[in-house]
């Protein structure tokens, strides 16, 4: 029997619940240490004071659109790959992966070239007030120079789930996540770099994460990484844009929003942002959760849509919601009763305490929705329903966020900007609702 057999075999007849947690606990860990990561930056700039930790939230919007370009290009070529391997057709896998990786090298070079050409004025667009600015600029030069390496580091990443090699991802990313928080402690704390270090750490961190994530997909794929195997086909470059183009939705406004959001806080100070920072990156850990066992039902419904087996796809979506929601619920209590110690850790200032403690908490009550918005948006990207896909990215971080944070800063201030993301979140959650009904009243794949 030949791998292509046996992953055949492993992806059409496991028992879809173990499938899922074996391919989303190694995403939904790398996804963590992450999510850790961002934390603990958050916690060692933080002690620099309340403008240092409010660079973070910045170059946390700069960073969502590194992840959109990368998520757009590993979603859409990984759907495409897991496509190919169920038709056991190798070289077209490493046509789609190999496009991907070399278009996103170029995508992440010219980022790095316009940001650093225009950096002060890019960092006052995506929300920094002028005592932030410094420390915004010190952090956004180094997350720059590794744009490339985080772009590429992602297709692999997402790649490697989609090929069922999720162990080997969860290495590469974790990796790089805790070769991250030794280097803050380091540069910081040990060498007194400040924010510059931190950065520093962060671009040193990636480059690695992106070399052991380049080994193993060289040794442990099914497909290749090649400069000869890149497509000389429009519709290969078309079909991974519209595949993926859900994800560059999803994170692309979620860069917009968060901008939107750091320059409605502005009025407010340095403090609101601050605070704004700790909660968002919280709610990310959260969401690391819900992202990571979806993550790992992705390839588990595209290669069975593919494979023609449509109930086990269903139960797939079916276990992916519940067993998420038990997660995410864990972690939104923990955050919802430990609020104040919570914010207590990362900023000992009374206004960054006063204005997160109340954030956090309505952020933790809208999370619980994000289990009903983040597996059916996910089946129906990788089922390639681009179309319905991109309408349900568009909803949580662009449609509902946007217009319900300009509504609400403008008519209760503070509060309202504290209030916009969970309520988008519920409004999100109970719009998924009706597509999750349609799809489990399928009768066939399309």
């Amino acid at each position: 029997m030949t791998e292509a057999d046996r992953y055949y075999q492993k992806m059409t007849q496991t028992p879809v619940s173990r499938l899922i947690v074996k391919l989303g606990i190694p995403t939904t860990i790398s996804m963590l240490i992450t999510g850790i990561y961002n934390l603990a930056d958050t916690y060692f700039v933080g002690t620099l004071g309340e403008s240092p930790q409010a660079a973070t939230g910045i170059l946390f919007t700069l960073q969502c659109i590194i992840q959109a370009i990368a998520f757009m290009l590993g979603h859409g070529s990984g759907t495409f790959v897991s496509k190919a391997l169920a038709d056991k057709n190798v070289k077209e896998a490493t046509t789609y992966v190999s496009t991907a990786f070399f278009v996103g090298a170029a995508a992440g070079t010219l980022l790095t070239v316009v940001g650093l050409s225009s950096l002060t004025p890019f960092m006052r667009l995506l929300g920094s007030t002028e005592t932030i600015l410094p420390y915004a600029r010190d952090y956004g030069l180094w997350v720059l120079l590794a744009c490339p390496f985080m772009i590429c580091s992602l297709v692999l990443n997402n790649n490697l789930r989609y090929e069922g090699k999720a162990f080997y991802a969860m290495i590469g990313l974790t990796t790089g996540g805790i070769l991250n928080i030794f280097g803050d402690y380091l540069l910081i704390h040990v060498f007194q770099m400040g924010v510059f270090g931190a950065g520093m750490s962060t671009a040193i961190s990636q480059f690695i994460s992106f070399l052991i994530l380049l080994f193993f997909y060289l040794r442990m794929a099914q497909s290749t990484i090649s400069i000869r195997a890149v497509s000389r086909r429009l519709s290969d470059y078309l079909g991974i844009l519209r595949v993926g183009f859900p994800s560059l939705i999803r994170q692309g406004l979620t860069s917009i929003s968060g901008g939107l959001l750091n320059n409605l806080t502005k009025p407010f100070g340095d403090a609101a942002i601050a605070a704004m920072s700790v909660v968002n990156r919280f709610s990310s850990l959260v969401m690391c959760v819900g992202l990571g066992i979806g993550q790992g039902f992705q390839p588990v419904a595209s290669f069975n849509y593919r494979a023609k087996e449509l109930k086990r796809v269903k139960q797939g979506l079916i276990f992916t919601t519940v067993f998420g929601f038990v997660l995410v619920f864990i972690l939104s209590l923990f955050g919802f009763i430990f609020a104040d110690p919570i914010i207590h850790i990362f900023q000992e200032s009374e206004d960054v305490v006063r204005i997160g403690i109340p954030a956090l908490r309505y952020a933790c009550v809208g999370l619980l929705f994000l289990p009903l918005s983040v597996p059916v948006n996910m089946l129906f990207q990788s089922i390639r329903r681009a179309g319905v896909a991109s309408f349900l990215s568009i909803l949580r971080s662009g449609a509902l966020l946007i217009p319900t944070l300009l509504i609400l800063s403008n008519t209760i201030g503070l509060t309202g900007i504290q209030l916009s993301q969970p309520i988008s979140d519920l409004l999100t959650g109970i719009c998924s609702i009706p597509f999750i009904v349609y799809f489990l009243r399928t009768k066939e794949c399309k």
